[in-house]
C-alpha cells in the first residue's frame, strides 16, 4: 500500500480558488464556488441528497447568501485537513486532505497555457 498524496503547498486566493500541490507532484485547483458546492459539513450534505432525491437545483438564497461568496479566512486542522470560514459565516466544514485529492476537479494548467 502507498503513502496517500499530502500538500506540500497550499495557495488561497480568496476571492478566487484555493490550488493545492501534492507530494506526488499533481497540482490541483478549486475555484470559490466548486468548494463551497462541494462542502462536507453535514448540514451541506443533507441538503445535497434531498436536491437529488427531488432532482432539482432550483435553491432560494437567504439574504446572506445572495452576494457573491468569498472565504474570509482558512485554519489547518491538524495534519490531515482544513478548515474553510465563507463570507456569509458559514465555517463547519472541515475538508479533509484526502477528501479535497477525492473531488479534485482536474489538474491545474500550466504557467503559459490557456484554461
Amino acid at each position: 500500500m502507498t503513502d496517500p498524496a499530502t500538500p506540500v503547498e497550499l495557495t488561497l486566493r480568496k476571492d478566487r480558488d484555493l490550488c493545492i500541490r501534492w507530494s506526488d507532484g499533481r497540482e490541483d485547483v478549486y475555484t470559490i464556488p466548486y468548494l463551497r458546492q462541494n462542502c462536507p459539513c453535514a448540514g451541506c450534505r443533507e441538503e445535497r441528497d434531498q436536491q437529488a432525491q427531488n432532482k432539482t437545483r432550483l435553491r432560494v438564497l437567504g439574504g446572506n447568501q445572495a452576494s457573491p461568496l468569498v472565504l474570509t479566512g482558512a485554519q489547518k486542522v491538524g495534519n490531515y485537513a482544513i478548515r474553510l470560514i465563507w463570507s456569509d459565516g458559514h465555517d463547519t466544514g472541515i475538508y479533509s486532505f484526502e477528501y479535497l485529492r477525492q473531488i479534485a476537479p482536474g489538474p491545474a494548467a500550466s504557467p503559459g497555457e490557456i484554461t
